[in-house]
């Protein structure tokens, strides 16, 4: 099997590739950072692609939308994402698209060598391999956003403002409406977003939450 590495850290780089060729696979290039990885891909066509998510500049999620790219570019190309963190918009993006030869591991949940190996092959031979902190972290995703799609466009502006923790007195300064429209609006927002009211739950908290899940 033929594999391009995406690893920002010298030091798990070089192990990658030596476990790798120790297992007997062939490592054809590297990339440490977004670009040399597309670069490295589009040059050596491997049958995968370990990619991590975040890669300089910012270490944000540069490594995942390269992904994105190879997969759009190179659809022959398995991808296996190895990460320490689950970054949710790109990997619902590449995971939900096609899951033919995709995977998604934490790094942290990786303890064994030989399962880390089966994962590589079972990927590059078209596959699917998510772990399931993974995906549990993209349902709770897709369901936050799936409520959040009940909201009018002027009940997510108040949100908005409340996940900015503002007042309804804020709010309404800032959208130049009425409090008692303010308090209207906050109302309905607890109400599709299934939040009664309890002695022990603060709503306006969890509706905050709920905001920023998706």
């Amino acid at each position: 099997m033929r594999i391009v590495i995406g690893e920002d850290s010298v030091l798990l780089r070089e192990g990658l590739v030596r476990l790798l060729e120790e297992a007997g696979e062939e490592v054809v290039g590297v990339g440490d950072d977004a670009a040399s990885l597309v670069l490295a891909v589009a040059e050596h066509e491997p049958d995968l692609a370990l990619v991590d998510v975040r890669m300089p500049p910012t270490f944000t999620d540069e490594g995942l939308r390269a992904a994105l790219e190879i997969r759009s570019a190179h659809p022959d190309v398995a991808i296996l994402v190895l990460s320490q963190y689950v970054e949710e918009r790109y990997a619902m993006d590449l995971i939900g698209a096609d899951t033919h030869g995709i995977g998604y591991l934490l790094k942290d949940r990786v303890a064994d060598v030989g399962d880390f190996l089966t994962a590589v092959r079972q990927v590059a031979a078209g596959g699917a391999v998510i772990d399931p902190e993974v995906v549990m972290q993209l349902v709770r995703r897709r369901k936050a956003q799936s409520t959040l799609d009940r909201l009018t466009a002027r009940e997510m502006d108040v949100l908005e403002l409340m996940a900015q923790g503002r007042t309804n007195l804020a709010v309404a300064h800032e959208l130049e409406i009425s409090i008692g429209a303010v308090e209207k609006h906050v109302g309905s927002i607890f109400m599709k977003l299934d939040l009664p009211p309890t002695p022990d739950d603060h709503r306006r908290v969890l509706a905050v939450v709920t905001y920023l899940g998706t």
